[in-house]
């Protein structure tokens, strides 16, 4: 009773002091006194969680009552939204977390986030056990990984569990709603860590067992592009992968598989071959298309002209492309008549669109041989018509070299005047001695080879060849005069005509013995010799200084014998030598 009376005066004490600070209904009164009267705070402990109403929003802090001498007092940012907004009113029921009480104080902490936390936790934990998913969503891109929100809480998404290969773009998940796997739970730390892949690779694996017992060559199927190398694409045809090799993606040549597919694309495929042991799968795209170079010899007949556009240029050759997945080779030697092209590039460049005639076809090795320049006359042809061997023609120089003149013919075509054809006669070391580029100069055709591309011409055969005369002029015996115009160590040239010189060989110099020419003579010296070989066809003219020589000393013997007179002088000593030497041989002979 005591005890009871106490209590009455303790709680008229109180209602003597609210009633001065505030006004309150009577029945409201009355019926929070009788709440605290039968309140049973024991039932309230450290780390439950219990029901409570919201008695008071303020700006930072909301009051709850929760049936304890006092309310409790909880952060308002718990009860916000993402976007800030309070999501209870006063009287709301909620779950709260007593983080702490203290009965001799009359006061109690609490916490809604914690209660609701522990309650998401006690679903979490039974989903893990069952193996079952759940749904969330991705609210933010974090180190290592992902914060994703489940039924209010937030739990770790590892970058390693987002997806069964790397995500190319991590940002573009935020925001978006997925199903997870719960992995692990920490209820001290409250920590939830969870996982797309593991969902993904069982689905994969179900994927793989439908997908082995219907897969079978030639059927056709679905897949998404998985990695892209040089030489082809691996797609994933749902739990298992196969190979598209660059080969079979197109009819049309290509250099890299990304210039027909990215990464991600859905492909339509069809099976080619497939390993059931190794579990290997070759897949095709051009197989799905009719194959263009079926019936290509009939598409392209030999001399037909037509165009296309050049879609890769090499060393040797362009490649122009006459309808997709056909393509022909235009070596370097068939784009152009005239011009010497040393790359490609000098003729065409990719993207061009050139008129192409059909040289050859080879569907066996899906080749076709096309010719540029077959589109036009050939200007060897008419050159070889309009200049016929014989032809006198007048034309500008347009190059010189060591070896002789280039000079115009026509557009493209050069005529060869090599220095061998500029003279009969004049020895002429380089052509730049006589002409310079520019000049007009008069020749005659020699020979037109379209075959081979060459049109040589000569200046020399515009007059008669004068070593056709010398037989006739200076016949074997013959004595002629001549200026020495060289001296060499085996004889003298000695020009007896102009542009005509003959070889008086050291032999042939004196009736005497004689070490070097350049000992009797000069250049410049007038000199007279004997005709002792000649040949037209050799153009050499042989002559004999010593025959000569002999010739005139057999005059003069003559002449003193005719005379009655003895010979005299060096003529005396001549005869006598003459004669021991014949008396000598003839013994020799006995």
């Amino acid at each position: 009773m005591n005890s009871e009376k106490s209590e009455n005066e303790e709680v008229n004490s109180m209602t003597d002091e609210m009633s001065n600070e505030m006004s309150m209904d009577e029945t409201d009164f009355e019926a929070a006194l009788e709440n605290y009267l039968h309140s049973d705070f024991g039932e309230i402990e450290d780390g439950s969680i219990i029901n409570g109403t919201v008695v008071k929003i303020g700006d930072e802090h909301i009051l709850v009552d929760v049936n304890f001498k006092s309310e409790g007092q909880i952060p308002t940012d718990e009860f916000k939204d993402r976007d800030g907004n309070v999501t209870v009113n006063v009287g709301d029921k909620v779950d709260v977390f007593v983080v702490h009480k203290d009965d001799m104080e009359g006061t109690i902490a609490l916490s809604h986030r914690r209660a609701k936390r522990m309650k998401v936790l006690d679903e979490l934990e039974a989903l893990q056990e069952q193996e079952k998913n759940v749904k969330g969503t991705i609210i933010q891109r974090i180190k290592g990984g992902y914060t994703v929100e489940i039924q209010g809480i937030e739990a770790f998404l590892p970058g390693s569990h987002v997806d069964l290969r790397p995500v190319p773009d991590m940002d573009a998940l935020v925001n978006q709603e997925f199903e997870f796997r719960i992995l692990k739970i920490n209820r001290k730390r409250s920590n939830v860590i969870v996982s797309r892949r593991v969902i993904l690779e069982e689905e994969r694996e179900k994927q793989r067992e439908k997908l082995l017992e219907t897969l079978e060559e030639g059927q056709v199927l679905s897949g998404k592009v998985k990695n892209i190398t040089e030489y082809g694409v691996f797609v994933d045809l749902g739990g298992l992968d196969g190979l598209l090799h660059i080969t079979d993606m197109s009819w049309k040549r290509i250099k890299h598989p990304k210039e027909m597919v990215q990464m991600g694309d859905t492909l339509e495929l069809k099976v080619l071959n497939y390993d059931r042991e190794a579990q290997k799968v070759s897949l095709g795209m051009k197989q799905l298309i009719p194959n263009p170079w079926d019936g290509i010899a009939e598409k392209y007949p030999p001399e037909q002209k037509f165009t296309g556009k050049v879609t890769n240029i090499v060393d040797y050759g362009a490649f122009v492309e006459l309808e997709p997945g056909v393509e022909g080779l235009v070596h370097i030697s068939e784009m152009s008549w005239t011009r010497k092209l040393r790359h490609p590039s000098q003729m065409v460049h990719v993207g061009d669109e050139v008129e192409v005639v059909i040289l050859s076809v080879d569907a066996d090795r899906k080749r076709i041989s096309l010719g540029m320049k077959q589109v036009r006359p050939n200007p060897w042809d008419l050159v070889y018509e309009k200049y016929p061997e014989g032809t006198i023609l007048e034309a500008p120089i347009k190059n010189i070299t060591d070896f002789g003149i280039f000079i115009g013919i026509e557009e493209g075509i050069d005529g060869l005047i090599h220095v061998s054809d500029l003279s009969w006669t004049k020895k002429i070391h380089h052509p730049g001695e006589l002409y310079n580029v520019g000049d007009t100069i008069q020749a005659k055709v020699l020979t037109v080879d379209k075959e081979n591309e060459k049109f040589t011409l000569g200046v020399k055969q515009l007059s008669e060849d004068p070593w056709s005369q010398i037989p006739q002029m200076f016949p074997e015996g013959t004595t002629v005069s001549g200026t020495i115009t060289n001296i060499t160590d085996f004889g003298l040239f000695v020009e007896v005509q102009e542009g005509i010189e003959g070889l008086v060989h050291l032999s042939e110099l004196s009736p005497k013995k004689v070490k070097s020419p350049s000992e009797l003579y000069e250049v410049g010296q007038e000199v007279t010799a004997k005709v002792i070989r000649v040949s037209a066809d050799e153009r050499r003219l042989g002559l004999s200084i010593k025959a000569h020589l002999e010739e005139e000393e057999r005059k003069r013997s003559q002449e003193q014998r005719g005379k009655g007179l003895p010979p005299t002088g060096s003529n005396l000593g001549d005869l006598i030598r003459q004669k021991l030497e014949d008396e000598e041989s003839s013994s020799d002979d006995e």
